[in-house]
C-alpha cells in the first residue's frame, strides 16, 4: 500500500510564490494549482504516480527513466560512462566505437551499477525529532538524530526488503523516509561513440547551441530475465514545440539556495578557490598522463572528462557568488528573515515554533541567533578545511585502490559498533550498496592509480606542510612519486577475492594485513577520524540544528518561497520550451542534426569537433532538419543529467544532459532570463538510432511501446492550452 503523507502542516505552506518556473518540487508537494493557473494543465495524482514510478536514480550520480515494459532504461552517455568504460578493454574501446546489442543475449552486465526506483515516501519527522532531548549539545543532538535515522532505516529495510534512506529537508526541519526498489543486474544495450555523445568537448560544455547525442540505454534484469514493468514512459516521435509545457523528473544532487550568507561566503572564499586550483592542476596532470600513449588516453578519458566538467561547473558557480547583485539579494533576504525571527519572540522567550536549544536558560536574552551560530560553524569549517579535505575526503589519497583500502579499514571497525553509533555511510541499511561497490569487478589500472596517488600526495604535502605528522607518517621523507609507485605496485587490493577475504575476516584480518595501502590507511586513521568527528560535531550538527530553526521561521512567516534544497532525491520541475537572447542575438530553442555537420565544418572537422565516421557515412540518409538538442526553462542542477523531459501526455520528448553557462548560478538563485536546461530531442534520437546506427530493434522497441491506459489517466487541461499539442514543428 502506498503512503504519500504530506508531512505535517509545514509542507502545506510550500505553495508560496516562486519566481517564474522555479522549483525542484517534492512529488508529494507538487504545486498543481500553480501549474494549472499558468499553463492550463492539471497534473493529476495518477499522472504524478506514473511519472514517479517510471523515473530511475542511477546511484553513481545521475538520473534516468524506464522507456519500455521490458526493462529498457534510458540515461545520458556520461552517466553510463563508468559502465561503458568498465566493459571496455584494450582493443575493444566502447567509448571510442560505441556499443549496440542487437539481441538481449548480447547485452552485457555492468560491473557495479545500482538503479533505484522510488516506491513511497513516509514522513518520519516526529520520530527523528523525538531524539531532541532537552539539554543536548549540538554534537549530542546530531548523534542522537543520526542514531534515530539509522534505526528507522534498518527497520524499514528489514520489513520491506527495499532500500530505505531518511532524507533531511530544510536542513532537518522535515525528515522523510524514501523507500526504493533496487536493481543491480543492469546491462548495457546501446551507447554511441564518445565523439557523438560529447561533440564539441570541453570547449562546448555548458554552452548553447549544442549538438550532442548524449544518450545510452540499459536493461534491468532479475533472475537473469528482463524485468517486466507496469510503469514506463512511452516515446514521443514528435519531440517538442516552441512554448510547450514540459516536466523534468530527476534527482538533482544538491543546491544551496537556503544557505545563510556565512555559508555562501565560506563557499566563495574557501571552497571554490581551493577546488578550482586543485582541479586545474589535476587536469594538467591527467592530460600529461594521457599524452604518453593511446592506452593511457583510453583509461584516463572518463576521469579527465569528470575533472574538466567539475572545473567548468564550479567556475560558473563561483562566478555567481562573486556577483555583487546576487550576494546583495541574499543579504537582503537574510536581513528580512532575521527581522522576522526577532519579531516572533519577546525578551526571555523563544521564537514561535522553535525549540529551546541546549545550554541556554529559557530567560536568557543574549543567546546567539541561529545565523550567528552557523557563522561560527563556518569559521570552524574554514579552520579544518585542509585536513578534512586531504585526509577524510581523501584528496591526499586519490584513486580506487585507496578508496577500497579506506572502506575496508573503516567498515570492519564500524560493523563492530551498534548501528546507531556508526558513521552514516556504514549503517546497516547502507551496507548492501557499499558491498556491491567494494566487490566490483570493474577494471582498475595501476598506471592511472599511481599517477593520481603521486599527484595527490604531493598536493597534500604542499598544503599541509612537509612537517605535518600525517604527511611525515605517509611519506617518511621520500618523494611522493616514489611512495605512490611503491605502494601501488605492491598492493593486492585489485583482487576481488582478497577484498572479500579481508572484509569477511573483520578487524582481525584487516589489522593483520600487510598490504601497503591497508597499512597506510590504518596509520592515518586516528587523525582522519578526529577531523571527521570535529566536522560532524561542530559544523554539520550546528548547520542542521540551526538551519532547521531558520526554516521554521520561514514557515511561521507564512511559507517558503521555494522548495527544499536538492538532496539527490526525486524531484519534479516544470517549464516551457523556450529560446533566449544573448548579446543581442536571438538563440533558437532547438538545433538540428544538420547543424552538427555545419558546426564540425566550421571547426575544420578536427577534435573535439570531429563527428564519428558512422555519421559521415550515413549523412545522405539522414533528415538533416531533424531537431537534435533543445532548451527549456525547467529548474535543474547537477544530478539531473539523464532526467526524462516529459510532455503533458507523460511521453518522453527528450533527456536532460546539460545546462548553459547562465544556468550554473542556479545552485544559489534561479533566473530564467537566459539560464536554460539543455536536452536531447526524442525525435533526433530515433533518427540517429535508425539511420546512423542501424539500431532498428531498439528504435522499434521505443516507438512501439505504449503505457497501460490505467496509468495514464486523462489529465485535466484548458482548451486554450491544448492547441500546442497539434503544433509540433515536424
Amino acid at each position: 500500500m502506498k503512503r504519500w503523507i504530506a508531512g505535517c502542516t509545514l509542507i502545506l505552506l510550500l505553495t508560496g510564490a516562486v519566481a517564474a518556473d522555479e522549483g525542484m518540487w517534492l512529488f508529494n508537494a507538487f504545486p498543481t494549482a500553480k501549474v494549472k493557473a499558468k499553463y492550463g494543465f492539471e497534473a493529476t495524482q495518477p499522472w504524478l504516480d506514473h511519472v514517479r514510478l517510471s523515473s530511475v536514480r542511477f546511484n553513481n550520480g545521475g538520473s534516468g527513466s524506464f522507456v519500455s515494459a521490458n526493462g529498457l532504461t534510458f540515461t545520458n552517455h556520461h552517466v553510463g560512462a563508468n559502465c561503458i568504460q568498465g566493459l571496455s578493454k584494450e582493443g575493444a574501446d566502447f567509448m571510442k566505437t560505441g556499443f549496440y546489442a542487437k539481441t538481449q543475449a548480447e547485452e552485457v552486465r555492468c560491473p557495479d551499477l545500482e538503479l533505484n526506483v522510488l516506491q513511497e515516501i513516509e514522513d518520519v519527522t516526529a520520530k527523528v525529532d523525538a531524539a531532541a532531548k532537552p539539554g543536548l549539545s549540538a554534537a549530542q543532538l546530531g548523534q542522537a538524530q543520526r542514531a534515530a535515522m539509522a534505526a528507522i532505516e534498518k527497520d524499514c529495510a528489514t520489513q520491506s526488503g527495499l532500500r530505505c534512506d531518511v532524507v533531511l529537508l530544510y536542513a532537518g526541519a522535515l525528515s522523510h523516509l524514501y523507500k526504493y526498489k533496487k536493481y543491480t543486474d543492469v546491462r548495457l544495450v546501446f551507447a554511441p561513440e564518445f565523439d557523438a555523445a560529447f561533440f564539441g568537448g570541453d570547449p562546448d560544455n555548458f554552452t548553447y547551441p549544442r549538438y550532442d547525442l548524449d544518450i545510452s540505454f540499459f536493461r534491468i534484469y532479475e533472475n537473469d530475465k528482463p524485468v517486466h514493468l507496469d510503469n514506463f514512459l512511452p516515446w514521443s516521435r514528435a519531440g517538442v514545440s516552441d512554448g510547450e509545457l514540459i516536466f523534468v523528473s530527476g534527482h538533482p544532487g544538491g543546491t544551496d539556495r537556503l544557505n545563510t550568507l556565512s555559508q555562501l561566503e565560506y563557499l566563495r572564499d574557501v571552497f571554490y578557490p581551493f577546488t578550482l586550483k586543485s582541479l586545474q592542476q589535476r587536469i594538467a596532470m591527467l592530460k600529461q598522463f594521457s599524452s604518453a600513449s593511446a592506452e593511457n588516453a583510453r583509461i584516463a578519458q572518463e576521469t579527465l572528462f569528470g575533472n574538466e566538467n567539475s572545473y567548468k561547473a564550479f567556475y560558473g558557480e563561483e562566478a555567481g557568488l562573486k556577483d555583487r547583485k546576487l550576494m546583495d539579494k541574499k543579504a537582503a533576504e537574510e536581513q528580512k528573515l532575521r527581522a522576522a525571527y526577532e519579531s516572533t519572540k519577546k525578551p526571555g522567550e523563544r521564537p514561535a515554533g522553535a525549540e529551546q536549544r541546549s545550554g541556554a536558560e529559557p530567560s536568557e536574552p543574549s543567546q546567539p541567533s541561529p545565523w550567528e551560530e552557523i557563522s561560527q560553524a563556518e569559521k570552524v569549517q574554514s579552520e579544518i578545511f585542509l585536513p578534512l579535505t586531504f585526509l577524510e575526503r581523501r584528496a591526499g589519497l586519490r584513486g580506487e585502490l585507496n578508496r577500497i583500502a579506506r572502506d575496508l579499514v573503516r567498515a570492519v571497525t564500524e560493523k563492530t559498533k551498534p548501528n546507531g553509533e556508526r558513521l552514516r555511510e556504514y549503517r546497516e541499511s547502507a551496507l548492501p550498496s557499499l558491498e556491491q561497490h567494494l566487490f566490483s569487478a570493474a577494471p582498475i589500472y595501476k598506471s592511472l592509480e599511481t599517477a593520481l596517488f603521486a599527484y595527490s600526495l604531493a598536493e597534500m604535502r604542499d598544503n599541509l606542510g612537509a612537517q605535518n605528522p600525517v604527511v611525515q607518517r605517509v611519506l617518511k621523507g621520500r618523494d611522493p612519486a616514489e611512495v605512490a609507485k611503491e605502494l601501488i605496485a605492491n598492493t593486492k587490493l585489485q583482487d576481488v577475492a582478497l577484498r572479500k577475504q579481508l572484509y569477511n575476516g573483520g578487524m582481525e584480518a584487516v589489522n593483520a594485513s600487510t598490504d601497503p595501502l591497508i597499512v597506510t590507511m590504518r596509520a592515518i586513521e586516528p587523525e582522519t577520524r578526529a577531523v571527521r568527528k570535529r566536522y560532524d560535531d561542530e559544523v554539520q550538527s550546528v548547520e542542521r540544528r540551526d538551519g532547521a530553526l531558520i526554516s521554521k521561521t520561514h514557515f511561521a512567516a507564512g511559507g517558503l518561497n521555494m522548495p527544499p534544497d536538492a538532496t539527490f532525491t526525486l524531484r519534479l520541475s516544470y517549464g516551457a520550451v523556450k529560446g533566449y537572447t544573448e548579446n543581442g542575438k536571438r538563440i533558437p530553442y532547438f538545433t538540428t542534426i544538420g547543424g552538427a555537420f555545419e558546426h564540425a565544418a566550421q571547426h575544420g572537422n578536427k577534435p573535439p569537433y570531429q563527428l564519428p565516421q558512422s555519421w559521415d557515412a550515413s549523412k545522405s540518409k539522414i533528415n538533416l532538419s531533424t531537431p537534435l538538442n533543445a532548451v527549456n526553462t525547467a529548474d535543474i542542477i547537477g544530478g539531473n543529467s539523464g532526467s526524462p523531459v516529459v510532455n503533458k501526455r507523460g511521453e518522453v520528448v527528450g533527456i536532460i544532459f546539460d545546462g548553459n553557462i547562465q544556468s550554473l548560478p542556479w545552485d544559489f538563485v534561479y533566473d530564467d532570463a537566459q539560464g536554460r536546461a539543455v536536452h536531447v530531442d526524442s525525435h533526433g534520437i530515433l533518427e540517429a538510432l535508425r539511420k546512423i546506427y542501424g539500431a532498428t530493434a531498439l528504435a522499434n522497441e521505443l516507438a512501439g511501446a505504449s503505457a497501460p491506459a490505467k496509468t495514464m489517466a486523462a489529465p485535466v487541461q484548458n482548451k486554450a492550452a491544448s492547441s500546442s499539442d497539434a503544433n509540433y514543428r515536424h
